[in-house]
C-alpha cells in the first residue's frame, strides 16, 4: 500500500512539474532568441551616432537578452565612470528574463571623448539619452530608464522632459537635491569620521586643496569603504575597480568635483535641485536608498513619496554601490518592480 502511494505521489509530482519545466525552457529560449536582431553577430554591442553642437560622435551600447515588454537602459554614474560597474547585473537580470542595455555616455568608457566642456551639461546629456532611445527602438510600451548616482540625476531630468517615452523609471542612490546631498555629507556623515581625520579634511577644504593627494587619500581611505562601497578597499569588486580606473577625471571634476564627499569646489552640479518638480513625474518610479549611502536614505524615500506613482526600496547594510554590498536586496527589489509594471 505504501509503495503504491509513493508511486502515485511521484507521478503526480512529475505531472505538476512538467508544464513548469516546459514553460521555463520556453522562457529561456525566448530570452536568447536573436531573430531579427541586427546586433546578434556583435554580441549585442553597437555604436550609436549622436548629434551634438560640435558634430557627430559615437556612443557605445550593448544589449543583453530579449524581452519585448521590459527593456532597461542603464545610466552609469560619475559623471565620467563607465557601464562596467553595473556588471553585477549579469548575476540577476538574465534569470528574470529582463532585457537590459549597458551604455557608456559620451566622454566615458568605450564611447567617443571629445574633451570639450561645452558638451558637459545636463541638457546635452538628456538629448543624448533621447537619441540612444530612438536608435535602440525603445518606447513607452517597454522602455525603463535606470540611473545610478549621477545617472539618477540624468534619469530624473530625462523623465521631466521625455516621460511620455517611458514605461518606468528607477532612481538608484541619488537624491533630488545636490545641496541636500552636501548637507548630509557635511553634517551627518562627516562627524562619523575619526575626529582627527575630519579636522584635517576640513582644513584642506578651507585651503581649496580638493585635488591634493592628501585630501583624496583621506577621503578614499576613511570615507569610501564606509559609505561608497562597504568593503575594504583591497576587496572592492573587479568591475568597480576597472570602471573607476577608466574614469574621465576632467569630466568628473568639472561636474561632480574631486570626491564623493559632497559636490564641492566649482563643480557645475553643486546647485542642482529638482525637489519641487518631483510631482511632475507621473510614470511608475522606483527610488532606491541604502543604510550607509553617501546620501540620506530618507531623502530617497522622499522621492518615492512625491512622484506621481512611487515605490521605495531600502537596502539595509548597503552603501552608495548597493548593487554590490546589498545585492541580495537591491536586485530582487528592482526585478519585482519591473515585473509589476
Amino acid at each position: 500500500m505504501l509503495k503504491r502511494f509513493l508511486l502515485a505521489s511521484a507521478c503526480l509530482l512529475a505531472a505538476c512539474q512538467s508544464p513548469t519545466s516546459t514553460s521555463d525552457e520556453s522562457s529561456r529560449a525566448d530570452y536568447f532568441d536573436q531573430t531579427g536582431r541586427e546586433d546578434a553577430w556583435t554580441g549585442g554591442a553597437r555604436l550609436i551616432p549622436i548629434e551634438t553642437p560640435l558634430g557627430t560622435f559615437n556612443v557605445w551600447t550593448k544589449r543583453v537578452g530579449n524581452n519585448p515588454s521590459i527593456k532597461l537602459l542603464l545610466l552609469h554614474g560619475g559623471p565620467g565612470a563607465t557601464h562596467e560597474y553595473f556588471e553585477s547585473a549579469d548575476s540577476y537580470f538574465p534569470g528574470a528574463g529582463i532585457e537590459y542595455y549597458y551604455y557608456d555616455q559620451l566622454g566615458s568608457g568605450n564611447s567617443d571623448n571629445p574633451q570639450d566642456t561645452t558638451l558637459w551639461t545636463i541638457d546635452r546629456f538628456v538629448e543624448e539619452v533621447e537619441q540612444v532611445r530612438i536608435a535602440l527602438g525603445l518606447d513607452a510600451t517597454n522602455f525603463v530608464l535606470m540611473g545610478h548616482s549621477w545617472g539618477g540625476i540624468l534619469a530624473m531630468e530625462y523623465a521631466l522632459k521625455y516621460q511620455e517615452n517611458l514605461k518606468g523609471l528607477i532612481i538608484s542612490n541619488m537624491v533630488a537635491s545636490a545641496p541636500e546631498y552636501n548637507a548630509y555629507a557635511q553634517n551627518v556623515l562627516g562627524p562619523q569620521l575619526p575626529s582627527e581625520v575630519l579636522e584635517e579634511i576640513k582644513a584642506l577644504e578651507e585651503k581649496g586643496a580638493y585635488t591634493s593627494e592628501r585630501y583624496l587619500g583621506l577621503i578614499t581611505e576613511h570615507y569610501y569603504p564606509a559609505h561608497v562601497l562597504r568593503r575594504p578597499l583591497d576587496a572592492w569588486p573587479e568591475p568597480v575597480n576597472r570602471s573607476f580606473a577608466k574614469l574621465n577625471y576632467p569630466l568628473y571634476l568639472y561636474m561632480q568635483g574631486p570626491s564623493e564627499f559632497g559636490i564641492v569646489g566649482n563643480a557645475t552640479l553643486r546647485n542642482w535641485d529638482r525637489t519641487a518638480d518631483l510631482p511632475d513625474i507621473h510614470v511608475p518610479t522606483l527610488a532606491i536608498g541604502a543604510e550607509f549611502d553617501t546620501m540620506d536614505p530618507q531623502a530617497m524615500k522622499y522621492i518615492a513619496e512625491h512622484v506621481g506613482t512611487g515605490t521605495y526600496l531600502f537596502c539595509p547594510g548597503g552603501g552608495h554601490m548597493a548593487m554590490y554590498d546589498a545585492a541580495d536586496t537591491y536586485y530582487p527589489g528592482i526585478i519585482d518592480f519591473l515585473q509589476k509594471l
